[in-house]
């Protein structure tokens, strides 16, 4: 629904009631992030406390039951690199031999039989390290400078075994890879270069290349548990591919593949198929998903850096059209339509996302670099996101979640998108969010967004000194969607050319500090909310276009809405007090026909002067 903007009177509706996933007001001493390019350098252009930047948290993390600890992922063994004695394995060009027991040797293949500490040395041309022992036996394989290759199938095929050790020595290096076709071994379909049907942990501090030019790198028909080493793969398909579980810490990972980076697919039991990050370095160049799993993700720490299906520049979106452009100093009448959702692929229809689950993620810090075709954080449910770096570019949305979102921490910088965050509930309690998008910045509209059309209006306008035009005409509105956006702290940047804000349902805004910079021309409003539109408490600066402004419906603290002609971009606005003091000075990257402010020092009925490149008008805040 569009309501038009009047210069000094605001709609009154209902007050929009927290929802139950909404966050508790703990606000800290925290000013305006120097990230925030509204305010760069700090509060010193806003006074009041709607300055600071609140970081809260959620009163209900949505689906974050999942939330797992070091001690639920790693064992004490998966982290054990010491070994004593063992087994001595040479591979020596086309043949093997072994120093002690446990080791059947059948011309080019070595097969490990028993339980026990294994090292293996040298290089096998064109041969295969089978390991079937018992299904109670743990062994050790030690890699200590070995490199075996396999025309026909995987290097290293793990057959049976209760759960299988592989531990790089420091400074070694070690290599496993295969040929262009794969051979079944027994009834068992090997399709990686490393194949493992059972439980599986590499650790060490040496480094493995696996190249697999047919199939996956890495293949684990359990668990996948890295927690050291550094770690080379190629791969025609997915880099790593476990059905259970992939796990990583302490380890440092390059991946180039043909399709993902990182699969997990459980398609029987819903709660495997996860991946698990607490520290380490992923690298990730893939033409599908950088990480893509069938139930959650969760990462604690480390530095993950993506590339999925050759970025940004490869994303293709369908977007609304729009009709209308920037109106005159009188104002003028125009037609609009909402928007609909985007929907990004890559050109060959491959999924192109940076991180996807179909289940939640919940990142509680790292250090992120995403560059993806479709969207950079997809979750088919809920992503929360509680602390770390982000930098995303993206041919879609910067972070989508399909149910809810919640943003409570950390630094997001999203400089390409077409829509910056989606979801159909979205809250966002604190952290340092800027944002560049072709089209809407925040959307609550979830996995379907269908937002509502616009009718008729009048404009006022900003006339000089003093000057202020008539009344808008009335606004007209089709659709009432059930999402919902809560802004409660935190500093948010958008300059979208798009809506601003887009809540397909309702917005209510209680805290932190929300700029919204957007363009004149089209069908696009700083804000857009179907049913109600409400601001409590903290700062709000919109700039943007006339034809299809909304203001908010009911506030608790003063708002001025005004139509101010037309601006071009960089044209500074300030906004004083009856003292003189200047509450806000902010010059908007972009032209805009309308100006939105509120601060919780701003009182209903109390005037205030709003000044605008050489023109100065006084206004009664609403």
């Amino acid at each position: 629904m569009k309501i038009a903007l009047k210069s000094i009177t605001l709609l009154l509706c209902l007050v929009l009631t927290l929802a139950t996933y909404g966050c508790q007001n703990a606000p800290q001493e925290n000013p305006v992030p120097s990230n925030n390019p509204a305010f760069p350098g700090g509060n010193s252009t806003i006074s009041g406390s709607g300055a600071t930047a609140e970081n809260t948290d959620p009163v209900n993390d949505v689906d974050t039951d999942f939330a797992q600890s070091s001690e639920d992922m790693f064992t004490d063994r998966d982290t054990r690199t010491t070994y004593s004695g063992g087994t001595i394995i040479t591979f020596n060009g086309s043949s093997a031999s072994a120093s002690g027991n446990g080791v059947s040797i059948n011309g080019n293949t070595v097969t490990i039989t028993a339980d026990g500490t294994y090292i293996l040395r040298g290089t096998l041309e064109n041969g295969s390290l089978l390991v079937n022992v018992p299904d109670t036996a743990k062994p050790q394989l030690v890699f200590d400078g070995v490199n075996i290759h396999n025309d026909l199938g995987a290097a290293l095929c793990i057959l049976e075994g209760d759960k299988i050790f592989i531990t790089l020595t420091q400074g070694s290096e070690n290599s496993l890879s295969s040929g262009d076709s794969f051979a079944a071994v027994g009834d068992e379909n090997v399709d990686g270069a490393l194949y493992s049907k059972q439980d599986i942990t590499l650790n060490g501090a040496g480094s493995l290349s696996v190249s697999s030019p047919a199939g996956h790198g890495i293949v684990g028909k359990d668990d996948v548990v890295i927690t050291g080493g550094s770690y080379t793969l190629t791969a025609a398909s997915h880099g790593i591919d476990a059905n259970d579980s992939v796990r990583i810490r302490n380890a440092s990972l390059i991946v180039e593949a043909g399709k993902d980076g990182v699969h997990v697919e459980n398609t029987e039991d819903t709660t495997r198929g996860f991946f698990y990050m607490e520290s380490g370095t992923l690298n990730l160049d893939v033409d599908g998903d950088g990480i893509d799993a069938s139930a959650y993700i969760q990462i604690e720490d480390g530095t993950l850096q993506i590339t999925a299906g050759g970025g940004a520049q490869n994303g293709t979106q369908s977007s609304s059209g729009s009709m209308g452009g920037p109106g005159g100093m009188g104002g003028f009448g125009g037609m609009g339509w909402g928007s609909t959702s985007s929907s990004s692929s890559s050109a060959s229809g491959t999924s192109t996302k940076g991180i996807k689950a179909s289940g939640s993620i919940l990142i509680n810090g790292g250090t992120f670099t995403i560059d993806s075709a479709d969207d950079a954080v997809h979750s088919n449910t809920s992503a929360v996101i509680r602390d770390g770096t982000l930098t995303l570019s993206t041919g879609d949305d910067g972070i989508h979640a399909d149910e809810y979102l919640t943003i409570s921490g950390g630094m997001i910088v999203i400089l390409k998108s077409y829509e910056g965050l989606e979801a159909l509930n979205i809250e966002i309690c604190g952290g340092d969010i800027t944002m560049t998008c072709s089209d809407d910045g925040i959307n609550a509209a979830g996995g379907t967004d269908n937002s509502g059309t616009g009718g008729m209006f009048g404009g006022d306008q900003f006339g000089g000194r003093g000057g202020m035009g008539g009344p808008g005409g009335m606004g007209g509105g089709m659709s009432a969607g059930n999402g919902s956006i809560l802004i409660s702290g935190g500093s948010i940047y958008m300059n979208a050319s798009g809506d601003g804000i887009d809540a397909n349902g309702s917005l209510t805004i209680s805290g932190g500090l929300v700029t919204v910079c957007g363009p004149t021309q089209g069908d696009t409003a700083v804000l857009d909310f179907d049913t109600t539109g409400v601001i409590t408490g903290g700062t709000f600066i919109g700039t943007g276009a006339y034809m299809m402004a909304q203001t908010f419906t009911d506030s608790e603290q003063g708002v001025i809405s005004l139509s101010v002609g037309n601006q071009a971009a960089g044209t500074a606005l300030t906004l004083t007090d009856a003292q003189g003091k200047v509450m806000i000075s902010y010059t908007p990257a972009l032209s805009y026909a309308i100006v939105i402010i509120s601060t919780p020092e701003m009182v209903k009925g109390e005037t205030y002067t709003i000044s605008i490149g050489d023109n100065s008008g006084e206004f009664k805040a609403q």
